[in-house]
This record gives C-alpha cells, sequence and structure tokens, in this order.
C-alpha cells in the first residue's frame, strides 16, 4: 500500500475511530510494555491504527506480542498459513502505526 493511500484512508477513517472511555488491548498493552516512548498519546494513536487495520482476534494477539516478544519471533518464523497471515496483518499495523504515530 502507498504511503499516500495510507494516509487518505487514515484521513477518511480517523473520525469513525472508537472512542470508547476504556482503552482496547493494544492501548494497555503499549503503556505495560513499559517501552520509553509509550505515552498515553502514542498508545492512545496506535490503539486507533489497530482499529482499523486489525480485528478483535487480532488485537488480542498482537497484544500479546507487546509483552512477549520472543512469540513474535516464533509467530514471525512460522511455517502456518494462518500465523502467515496474521504477520502480515500485524507487520501492516505496524508500518502504518510507525507512519502515523511515531514523534
Amino acid at each position: 500500500m502507498t504511503r499516500s493511500l495510507r494516509v487518505a484512508l487514515f484521513a477518511f477513517f480517523l473520525p469513525f475511530a472508537a472512542t470508547a472511555a476504556s482503552a482496547g488491548a493494544i492501548e494497555r498493552a503499549c503503556m505495560k510494555s513499559g517501552a520509553q516512548a509509550a505515552s498515553p498519546g502514542v498508545c492512545s494513536c496506535i490503539q486507533q491504527i489497530a482499529d482499523q487495520t486489525l480485528t478483535g482476534g487480532d488485537q488480542r494477539r498482537a497484544a500479546k506480542l507487546f509483552v512477549d516478544p520472543d512469540e513474535a519471533q516464533n509467530v514471525r518464523m512460522s511455517k502456518s498459513n494462518s500465523d502467515n497471515a496474521f504477520w502480515a496483518r500485524y507487520k501492516n499495523f505496524g508500518e502504518t502505526a510507525e507512519v502515523y504515530c511515531a514523534g
């Protein structure tokens, strides 16, 4: 997906992003990750991208990867078709979040 297409999609879907009072699975995992860049604003942005690019099940699975990097490596190296499909979606999510949420 080209950057201009991602920008257009982001701009279109941003107003529809969930604004629930409780944080999503990705946002909670981001805040618990202990990463230096894990601020409420950045984690909220990452959650918004997750809401646009991942299903609820994918979000729960991805949240586990935030706290268990070894599992991320296992999924990335897996020969399973379902793991490979998830990894492609997760990679797209990560690339998109990096573009829009990096400070």
